[in-house]
Formats: structure tokens, sequence, C-alpha cells
């Protein structure tokens, strides 16, 4: 059985504060990209994940798509299973592409072996392997609040702009993105700047991860600036990192960002 999970990007980020069980509340805006990865999986003899395209970092069992397989395999009869993952979405990249490989390998599962378990069952299963997986169930843009994990639905269309996705070839772990933020609630919320004409996003929409990371990692602030000098209409890091976006009312140009990874497509 093969099939694909997508991308998304954060537009805009609000840290408000740090919760009692050390987590922080934000605001963000999650937005579904068609970069994709594919996965496979076949009966086999033994559970097992192979991989191509971007080396795989984390060993069988913490790899997220074993993780939703055994979720699900505690309460249902599945068999025993081989995957394959081709990895194209990078990893530590504000990108939830191993949020995603979980939320698509529990719908497939669903369906393949016709558990019948609803949007809103896969959704509860999906928020037990990371706050923002569930949004790969509907994958949709939503509005995100708390750990990100709690979600509104927001009418959001960009499907005439183009996106450019640059990443730098390191990643920023969570710990480090959030060492040295302010937590602070913002005057005006993510979901209210984010439904205002995109002209408007550059100096409103803000993603607060930007300050303490562009300061280890100036590079990140270097990318964004050549995307607004090259006809960005918006640029930002996404999630808390390392990826960096910039969307265009038209085609986005040929930048040359040596030898990073690239990706472009329509929103």
């Amino acid at each position: 059985m093969l099939y694909y999970s997508n991308a998304k990007i954060n537009l805009g980020l609000n840290i408000i504060e740090k919760r009692k069980d050390g987590f922080h509340n934000i605001e963000t805006v999650f937005y579904p990209l068609s970069l994709q990865d594919a996965i496979e999986f076949v009966p086999s003899e033994m559970v097992s994940l192979t991989s191509s395209g971007i080396q795989l970092d984390c060993e069988l069992e913490q790899n997220l798509i074993i993780k939703a397989y055994r979720l699900l395999q505690e309460d249902f009869d599945l068999p025993i299973l081989k995957f394959h993952l081709h990895k194209i979405i990078p990893f530590g990249a504000g990108l939830g592409g191993g949020s995603a490989n979980a939320a698509s390998t529990l719908i497939e599962l669903n369906k393949f072996y016709n558990l019948k378990l609803s949007e809103s069952q896969l959704m509860r299963y999906a928020s037990k392997l990371g706050s923002d997986c569930a949004f790969f169930i509907k994958n949709k843009s939503v509005f995100a609040e708390q750990k990100g994990d709690v979600f509104s639905e927001l009418e959001l269309d960009l499907s005439a702009y183009q996106i450019l996705l640059i990443h730098p070839g390191f990643g920023v772990s969570t710990p480090e993105a959030y060492a040295g933020v302010c937590p602070r609630v913002a005057k005006v919320s993510v979901a209210k700047i984010a439904q205002r004409n995109v002209n408007s996003w550059k100096d409103n929409l803000r993603n607060d991860f930007e300050e303490t990371v562009f300061q280890k990692y100036p590079i990140l602030d270097e990318i964004k600036q050549k995307m607004y000098n090259n006809g960005a209409v918006y640029a930002s890091m996404s999630g808390s990192g390392s990826s960096m976006f910039g969307i265009f009312e038209n085609q986005a140009e040929d930048i040359d960002f040596g030898s990073f990874w690239s990706w472009k497509g329509q929103l």
C-alpha cells in the first residue's frame, strides 16, 4: 500500500505563556503544503522500516510511523508490517514532516484494514503522538492554540500564491528554539492578521522564535532578507525552524541559495 504525507508551514507564531506542565501556550496558523514524503507498507515476518531520500536519524521504535502503527496495534489486530519511507521533507525544519508521516499512517491503516475509525477518533489517536499531529488528519488551514494542539477552522485561500522553501542543512531543536524567548500576549491574534491581505503580513505577522534563533543562526535572517529583496510579499521562519519560506505573488524567481535544499510550489 503506497500513500503520501505532506508538509505544513506556520503563518505567524506567538509564544503567549509558559504552562505549569513545562510546555508553552502558543498561537499560530497551520497551512498545508503539497510537498510530500512517500510511504509504503507490506505484510512481513518482522516489523521494520527502511528508507530512501533523506537519511533517517532515529531508532525504529522512535520513528513516528512505527509509533502510529504500534498505537493502533494496541487496539486492533493488525498484521506484522514492513514500512518504507522515501523522505523528502527535511527533519527539524518546522515543516511537521514526522507528524504528517504518523497522521497519514493512521489514516491509511484505518482505510486498508477497515478499522472504521471516525475522523474525530483518528484525531484523538494522532494527538497522542505530537502536538501538531492531529492537524494532518483534516489537513486544512487552522488556527492552533494552547500547545498547538487545539484547532479552530480558518478559511484561508492562498492558492493564487507561490512558495519558496529553503532549508539550510541544519535543524533547530525545540528546547534550543525556546531558550531565551520572552512569552507575551500579542495585541492582535495571529488568526486575525492571517485573514488580512497578504501584503500586510510583512509588518504585522511575526514568528516569536525568529528573534532568538536568528541570533544563533544569522544565516536564517540573511535568507529571509534575500527573499524580500527578490520580490517576496512575505517571508518567515516556519515554526521553530530551521526552514525559511517566501510567499510570492508571481512565480518565485530562481534565487541562488547555493547548496541549500530548496522547493517551490503553489500554495
